[in-house]
């Protein structure tokens, strides 16, 4: 697989793939950021854009995960402002050891870059450039806006911000960011800025399907990183996983978004009676199985368990000896 090919692996959208193949082309030294926004529990739907950031390693690109701690304030106060180095020593770790990176990511934190007074300038030059309409739009699918809070405006700002002051060739983000990364490719420019290639991959469905979303008060929805070896295997084996069923299925997004990306090719361990073992090397072969019902959700379901037991084990054994990080942090984050 070529870099190009790589790099657009397992995205759902990328403005523009144009740009991309410039890049690629012209520069050697590139360099893509993620940010992660510090407002709850850090559970497996994060591994997504972060499993992203293998394929990116893979192609040579040096990645940079920003720990959003401000923008999660802004957020309505997901994160109050007393808890901003907390919530970012807490997320930093997840990450840091959620993954077996082949070259760690470079970590910055926004409270150390985004108070000073250029980026404050800065932010402040783009604000008058905005309308409240653009920025309302910007920000609807990521900030709560249920009574929108001026702060919330001046999320997309930042954001756009990050790209310039990290200086970053590529943002990578979640669907619900497009509006945000629009804005960004649209407004830098206006402040003497070059645009980005912005990145997109999909959004992971909550382990009990399409409908209900992934969120630490809706029990069995999702995996923090940390939990037991028994709550992972319950999670996993009570998720919705219809055979032969691809589409919106929790399980097979997990496959390919996180276990394909890590392992490259895997075993699936069974019964002589129902096959026996099939070793599948990549996630087409795998989907292909499925489809086809020549794989059993129970089967699948044993062997994600599995894996995710083990990629993990380095963050649960780190918090199981921190547990009093996860407390101060509150119930949710236990």
């Amino acid at each position: 697989m070529d870099k190009l090919e790589l790099v657009k692996r397992n995205t759902e959208e990328i403005l523009t793939e144009k740009a991309l193949e410039d890049l690629l082309k012209k520069k050697k030294e590139i360099s893509a950021y993620l940010g992660i926004a510090t407002t709850g529990p850090f559970h497996m739907g994060y591994f997504v854009p972060l499993g992203k950031m293998l394929d990116f390693d893979s192609a040579g690109i040096k990645n940079i995960i920003l720990i959003a701690n401000i923008h999660a304030a802004l957020d309505d106060l997901k994160c109050s402002w007393d808890e901003l180095d907390k919530r970012a020593e807490y997320y930093k770790k997840c990450i840091e050891l959620g993954l077996p990176w082949n070259r760690k990511p470079k970590f910055v934190t926004g409270s150390d870059f985004q108070l000073k007074k250029e980026y404050i300038f800065d932010a402040l030059k783009l604000s008058t450039l905005s309308t409240v309409k653009r920025a309302t739009r910007a920000a609807s699918e990521v900030t709560r806006m249920q009574n929108p809070k001026v702060s919330e405006l001046i999320y997309p700002v930042f954001q756009a911000l990050d790209e310039e002051y990290l200086k970053a060739d590529i943002q990578l983000g979640g669907t619900d960011q497009r509006h945000i990364l629009a804005y960004a490719r649209e407004y830098l420019p206006k402040v003497g800025y070059k645009s980005r290639v912005e990145i997109m991959t999909p959004l992971i469905t909550s382990l009990k399907g399409a409908g209900t979303k992934m969120s630490a008060s809706i029990p069995g929805s999702s995996i923090k990183i940390y939990e037991s070896e028994d709550s992972v295997k319950k999670k996993i084996n009570d998720a919705y996983c219809p055979i032969g069923e691809i589409k919106s299925n929790p399980v097979i997004q997990l496959y390919q978004h996180l276990i394909f990306p890590i392992r490259k090719k895997i075993k699936i361990e069974r019964p002589k009676k129902f096959g026996g073992d099939v070793s599948i090397k990549d996630i087409d072969e795998f989907k292909k199985l499925y489809s086809a019902k020549k794989l059993h959700p129970l089967d699948v379901k044993n062997k994600l368990s599995k894996e995710l037991i083990t990629i993990f084990s380095k963050a649960r054994n780190y918090f199981d000896k921190n547990k009093d990080l996860l407390k101060s942090l509150g119930k949710d984050f236990q």
